[in-house]
């Protein structure tokens, strides 16, 4: 937080990805409610288009600090120094995320949330975060469903599957096969299924289960059939009926 300096949430990850910052974005807003302004670095994780439609439909201000500019950064620099400085060279050898996550947290509740802070004149990040009433309770978990709903076209294959981030799926809506469908997923519950939106209504998908699969009816095979508006087309005898002067000859089974 800007003004108290106060750490809504922090995990370390073996990577820096969008779908992990997202993850501790998830859990600061369900503490805390969201935020007026959320002020970023330029790396890619931090400007992808989920980030920037979950801002949006939160009236969240997206902000990022301009490149090359290191003083506008400089109170997250400032507490990655005192991070490093009274925590990370102190933790001796750790064997796991889990561990070193153990320790920052009891670093933030027992020490730096506690101690004066210079530029707050004296106060904790604590008492200074605290003083202010956040409005958490008025934040559901619909509203922060919706703001996290991303959707994306897919096709559904003969056998009632599709495939969304690397992971297949299936519907039990036979007529659903061959289509383009518009999939949505919420990445406030990562682990969840999507599901499919289709004319006004949604159905949910399952993991597809390769055995169970296997057994069910194919859809009809008029999907591999050619489009009727996919007519056979001959360039040289078109040129050859136009200098003739003769209607255009259909081949047999031709329309």
């Amino acid at each position: 937080d800007d003004a108290s300096r106060y750490v809504v949430a922090i995990e370390a990850m073996h990577a820096e990805r969008e779908v992990d910052m997202l993850a501790v974005l998830v859990r600061a807003l369900r503490r805390f409610g969201p935020p007026d302004a959320l002020y970023l670095d330029n790396g890619s994780t931090y400007r992808g288009e989920a980030l920037s439609l979950a801002c949006a439909r939160l009236g969240t201000a997206l902000v990022h600090a301009r490149p090359y500019d290191a003083p506008a950064r400089g109170k997250m620099e400032r507490f990655w120094r005192t991070l490093r400085e009274q925590c990370l060279r102190l933790a001796g050898a750790l064997t796991s995320l889990h561990d070193l996550n153990v320790r920052l947290l009891a670093w933030l509740d027992e020490h730096y949330h506690r101690a004066p802070h210079g530029g707050l004149v004296g106060k904790t990040p604590e008492q200074v975060f605290f003083a202010v009433t956040h409005e958490a309770d008025r934040f559901d978990e619909g509203r922060l469903r919706d703001a996290l709903t991303v959707r994306a076209r897919r096709r559904v294959r003969r056998d009632n599957t599709l495939a969304m981030d690397g992971t297949d799926w299936e519907t039990s809506l036979h007529f659903l096969a061959g289509r383009l469908v518009t999939v949505g997923r919420s990445l406030a519950e990562p682990e969840a299924a999507p599901w499919i939106e289709h004319e006004g209504r949604t159905y949910p998908l399952t993991a597809v289960d390769p055995v169970k699969n296997t057994r069910r009816a194919r859809s009809s095979s008029s999907l591999d059939a050619p489009h009727p508006a996919r007519v056979p087309f001959d360039p040289p005898r078109a040129l050859l009926d136009q200098a003739l002067g003769r209607e255009p000859q259909h081949r047999e089974g031709e329309p």
